[in-house]
């Protein structure tokens, strides 16, 4: 059996400063700066996994400027992803408050081929650091409500649960891919605990 290379548009959005820019360096190239500057508009990245002894993903990253939620730009932008991520930080009570408009905004610009929204993550960042503005509880709540796959607490800085949220929406794609993706992008919005994700035998390289 050959070689299958498959080609999946990821988009990483949330309001300035909660961390994108970060997510995105540390997922592609293993690197950390606390020095980023803001985006502006978008920018990409390329990240390579070997899924399977027979499947390749290529995921092209899309960090999207947290402004430009207030743009018209973003429907060029999310047109084609594959699937999404939105982005909040968990010391700041706004940028999840706003992860809501940002779900709102890809939800009324992004549908699969068969209709269906995409598979959206909601990662709650910098959960290394405290105190939290929002409870567990809350995000559980919201992520539910709100149609996500699911929720992540994540820290880019400590390298905690990036590529296992990663490999999580990228088993959503491939289901949705394979023709049983009613069940890959129904948002149950559940946590997900990682530590029960992983399959046997995964390799990223």
């Amino acid at each position: 059996m050959g070689q299958r290379d498959r080609m999946f548009k990821v988009l990483v959005v949330g309001d300035a400063t909660v961390g994108k820019t970060s997510l995105v360096q540390r997922y592609a190239n293993d690197s950390f700066n606390r020095h980023y500057k803001s985006t502006v508009g978008v920018d990409f990245a390329l990240k390579v996994v070997q899924w399977s002894e027979s499947e390749t993903v290529r995921l092209q990253l899309w960090d999207i400027a947290g402004q430009e939620r207030f743009t018209s730009m973003t429907r060029l932008y999310y047109r084609e992803a594959s699937a999404c991520v939105v982005m909040f930080d968990v010391t700041n009570s706004s940028t999840f408050s706003n992860s809501h408009k940002w779900k709102q905004d890809l939800d009324s610009k992004l549908v699969l081929p068969d209709g269906s929204p995409v598979p959206c993550l909601l990662l709650a960042n910098k959960c290394d650091l405290s105190p939290w503005a929002v409870s567990r509880e809350e995000i559980d709540r919201f992520s539910k409500e709100n149609g996500f796959s699911g929720w992540v607490e994540t820290s880019v800085k400590e390298n905690k649960n990036i590529s296992e949220a990663m490999r999580v929406l990228i088993e959503k794609m491939m289901s949705s891919c394979t023709g049983d993706g009613s069940s890959a992008s129904a948002g149950t919005g559940d946590y997900i605990n990682i530590k029960d994700t992983s399959p046997p035998g995964w390799a990223c390289c």
